[in-house]
């Protein structure tokens, strides 16, 4: 990744708020590799806006995509990536009042988290539950209010139903796995490897299967004899999403998440008519603006699980700030378990 210069110190008397931090940037679309490290005037807090000095940022695959230009926003240059943080509050706009400088915050970003501060609006600012450390508070969001939504709004999963994740190692897999657990369904979890299927089932899952080695389709007949899977989470598309289609029990619902595979499936609509079942598409970040209510409600549920121990979350991999890149890569290349986070401590 590119490094740039340090700024000159700001001169005597400047705002704090523009006193330069530095931040991740994205100057043309391409991949990890072009990004580069330079410092940059710290944000101001407008109206209903909050000011966080970042401690930790997620990863996410979405960050692979809008530094590509092939996500939904396309940010004016520069900018930089990062769409869920952690940190302390350092300032906060006018009428901001549910949070104040010095509470321990995650929050929920459009851009701009791989920085040293950032600016959040205070409806996307959550005080942190006792014991949540940064770290785990920086790969919260996203991936817990994924599944949740997922589950919970979509799907309509409920308790003593069968739930098949995809890609259950990942972050947002393993975020359903805990969170079906916790609406207590029978949580069948797939992935790759032995290594993946160990960590997915000391997070909950009552069944594992390796659809590296095994038959996906029969695996399922196996665990779920007698109908099948109610409710399949998929962020994986792609041949796991073909054959996890076949497994779906009549009225039963598969949700779409992502496409980690790299493949975006075709839906056969003639297996949805014969078994009566629903093909659901799942974006959590429109709820943020269309339904906040909602959205702050999800958070509630999750933190009460959290504090209860039900919702373990796990961060695989570290990276400092300066090698977001790398960061990226080890996501987009399929070699984390859970989350990936960035770390702003030099």
């Amino acid at each position: 990744m590119k490094a740039v210069p340090r700024c000159v110190p700001p001169p005597a008397g400047r705002p704090p708020e523009h006193t330069p931090v530095r931040a991740v940037l994205c100057s043309e679309w391409g991949p990890a590799g072009a990004l580069s490290v330079a410092e940059t005037p710290g944000p101001t807090p407008g109206p209903g806006e909050v000011r966080i000095a970042v401690a930790a940022c997620g990863v996410n695959f979405a960050d692979t995509l809008i530094i590509a230009g092939q996500y939904q926003e396309k940010p004016a240059f520069p900018f930089s990536p990062g769409m869920e943080i952690a940190g302390t509050v350092a300032a906060c706009g006018d009428g901001v009042e549910a949070v104040a400088p010095g509470d321990r915050v995650l929050a929920v970003l459009d851009y701009g988290g791989f920085a040293e501060q950032a600016v959040a609006r205070a409806g996307d600012v959550f005080r942190l539950p006792d014991g949540m450390d940064f770290e785990t508070a920086a790969g919260f969001p996203v991936v817990y209010g994924t599944a949740y939504g997922a589950l919970s709004w979509r799907a309509n999963l409920q308790a003593g139903e069968t739930l098949l994740v995809l890609g259950a190692a990942g972050g947002a897999g393993l975020a359903a796995v805990e969170v079906g657990k916790a609406m207590g369904a029978t949580v069948i979890a797939a992935a790759g490897g032995a290594e993946k299927l160990a960590l997915a089932r000391g997070h909950g899952a009552d069944h594992a299967i390796d659809y590296r080695s095994q038959d996906l389709r029969a695996r399922v007949k196996e665990v779920a004899p007698a109908r099948g899977c109610d409710v399949i989470f998929d962020p994986v598309g792609g041949d796991a999403f073909d054959a996890a289609l076949r497994c779906v029990a009549w009225e039963g619902r598969i949700v779409v998440i992502g496409f980690a595979s790299g493949r975006v499936p075709q839906v056969p609509a003639n297996i949805l008519l014969v078994k009566n079942c629903a093909a659901l598409g799942f974006y959590w970040g429109s709820y943020r603006r269309r339904d906040p209510a909602r959205h702050r409600a999800a958070f509630d549920a999750l933190f009460g699980w959290y504090r209860e121990g039900r919702l373990k979350p796990h961060v695989s991999h570290r990276f400092p700030l300066e090698q977001a890149a790398e960061a990226l890569e080890t996501l987009a290349g399929r070699k984390s378990t859970g989350k990936v986070v960035l770390t702003t401590e030099t």
